[in-house]
């Protein structure tokens, strides 16, 4: 794929090799780039880069996957698989000669149920797992076959190597999806991780390391390396529009984009996509190169696909203190702080808040290394939104162990007599003067019946909220008639991550279900057509994964089969694709 980028904003420190006796098609886009000539911020190119069908921006699962399905690999029904549903296996005979790719996918979807809020998500996972919500682990009813003339050109962009925020997770844990949900279309997880090894059933998930590996691999195995450009960091994404006598581009705050058309692959493109909306998508960031230098970039893209994510940015409390440097918002910081010898089971406790799954690493990280553990969350113990009811016990005895520590060891509040008060609480000098000893949890239902091994050194405060930090290492906790202050050596706030979109206009904002409130992947996804997950504000924008509301990698396949299927059959009117024909018979069985 030829790729020319226009460049500015900074100097390159060093240099790159030529790349004039190279095959162009073998290099990745961006190394062509450095290779090029800098241009000053003011210079405008006479013509200006090529552009190309879609720019991915993430490279995690849905990017990885999203990658697959344009790259030529296309699902059919398997002449000798019959499907448990006997509706959607009629229906999937009616035009077995087809793709998936090219079939109806509303159709297909009608009357399906599952675990994700999108049509084509519980679709595509019915397909590739049939009836696994039963406890079945029946084979696929796929059969991938590659035709490598419909390979559609597209870059995805990632901040490291392919797999996303995989490689940053605690190597230890143990994801909640079984490992042969994390898997991508085309390598069954296990044969790529297990080398023979028999699982039993609570081991059959995976740890951070083997998924990230995983996706390493498969990038490589299946051929989509070119796709990729890593080390990438996209500062912008906005649309050029036709300017007011068609002379060229204009952004949308009416300064002068690019003129001219733009190739790829010898066609010319117009900057108008059918059924896309008008105008080009301008990308522009920096890859980073050699250590820390850092090479700007600047795409044009008649599509793009925000893959990104859910966690770039943690949430805050929002309460004095946070800012203070005792106060982390990673599970990462609990692990480095016990690798360097700074806590340890005569540290001051560790406070932990939050009431999902990585509060709960954090609490069994604390306790398998003896370090005592005050744990606050809003909800009542027994809340039927809490994750842990919802986890079978035979898959995730850790997690119930933490939940039932959570009901049984609570704080046993004392009577406190204060002598000042605020709306019936006592003052925060009162409180703070009168610092808590060391927790004493009531013991009620501990260990009884052959229940789980307790931790002594943890304490719950079901029902708190934190409502500060102080600068003398303590916190004050607010139950609903009480305040309450301990002495800590840490504190990790891990009450979710929202996504992290600043290189749109707003940050994305406008993009959601309620366009007044922050893109939340639970309270406010990005609000997407559901069969082509495309955003309904903004045409040629799509999004998937965690911003549409699939946070399992399980049901974000389901995005990408929903793009694959808008952009092939939208570019195939417009003879976009490298090339036409090959038919079923061109195809290799995967």
């Amino acid at each position: 794929m030829v790729l020319l980028l226009s460049l500015g904003g900074m100097r390159r420190t060093r240099g790159w090799p030529g790349v004039s006796d190279l095959n162009y098609r073998s290099v990745p886009a961006l190394a062509l780039a450095t290779a090029m000539p800098l241009l000053e911020e003011t210079t405008v190119p006479r013509e200006h880069p090529p552009t190309l069908p879609v720019v991915i921006i993430g490279n995690g699962p849905s990017g990885i996957c999203l990658s697959y399905l344009l790259s030529g690999y296309k699902p059919y029904l398997d002449p000798s698989a019959v499907h448990p549903n006997p509706v959607l296996y009629r229906k999937l005979q009616e035009t077995r000669h087809l793709p998936i790719t090219e079939q109806d996918l509303e159709y297909l979807s009608e009357g399906l149920e599952g675990r994700s809020g999108n049509p084509v998500a519980v679709l595509f996972d019915t397909l590739l797992h049939p009836n696994a919500d039963f406890g079945y682990e029946f084979p696929p009813v796929l059969q991938w076959r590659r035709d490598k003339q419909q390979h559609l050109p597209h870059l995805v962009l990632g901040r490291a190597t392919p797999g996303g925020a995989w490689h940053v997770m605690e190597g230890s844990m143990l994801t909640i999806s079984l490992g042969i949900w994390m898997e991508l279309p085309g390598i069954n997880y296990r044969d790529l991780t297990n080398n023979g090894k028999c699982r039993g059933v609570s081991n059959d998930r995976a740890t951070p390391e083997e998924i990230s590996s995983y996706y390493r691999n498969y990038v490589k195995l299946m051929g989509l390396k070119q796709n990729f450009v890593d080390n990438t960091y996209v500062t912008s994404v906005q649309k050029l529009f036709r300017g007011p006598e068609g002379e060229g581009l204009e952004n949308g705050h009416g300064g002068l984009g690019v003129g001219g058309k733009g190739v790829y692959e010898g066609r010319e493109s117009e900057g108008v996509d059918e059924g896309g909306g008008g105008g080009l998508w301008e990308v522009r960031g920096y890859q980073r190169v050699q250590g820390d230098t850092h090479v700007p970039f600047c795409l044009f893209s008649e599509n793009v696909v925000l893959a990104t994510g859910a966690s770039d940015s943690p949430a805050q409390l929002g309460v004095k203190g946070e800012e203070l440097p005792f106060v982390f918002h990673s599970i990462s910081a609990l692990g480095l702080a016990v690798s360097r010898k700074k806590l340890g089971p005569n540290s001051d406790p560790v406070l932990i808040v939050g009431a999902g799954l990585s509060a709960a690493d954090a609490v069994l990280c604390a306790c398998n290394n003896n370090i005592s553990v005050l744990h606050a969350f809003r909800k009542h113990v027994d809340d039927p939104g809490l994750i842990f009811k919802q986890l079978p016990k035979t898959l995730y005895p850790e997690y119930h162990k933490v939940y039932h520590m959570m009901h049984s060891q609570t704080h046993a509040t004392p009577n406190m007599a204060a002598t000042s008060t605020t709306n019936g609480l006592p003052s925060m000098a009162s409180v703070c003067s009168k610092m808590c000893s060391k927790p004493q949890p009531t013991t009620t239902n501990m260990a009884a019946n052959g229940g789980p091994v307790l931790f002594p050194d943890y304490t719950s405060f079901p029902e708190h909220c934190v409502e500060s930090f102080q600068p003398d290492m303590k916190c004050v906790l607010q139950g609903s008639n009480s305040l309450k202050a301990f002495k800590i050596s840490m504190a990790l706030v891990l009450i979710g991550t929202h996504p992290n979109l600043f290189f749109l206009k707003g940050q994305g904002q406008y993009l959601g279900l309620d366009p007044t409130k922050p893109i939340s992947c639970k309270q406010n996804p990005v609000d997407v057509h559901p069969y082509t997950f495309e955003c309904t504000k903004d045409p040629g924008l799509f999004a998937m994964g965690p911003l549409v509301g699939d946070n399992f990698v399980r049901f974000l396949k389901g995005g990408a089969l929903g793009i694959a299927s808008c952009l092939h059959k939208r570019l195939k009117k417009k003879g976009k694709l490298i090339a036409e024909g090959g038919g079923v018979g061109g195809g290799e069985f995967i």
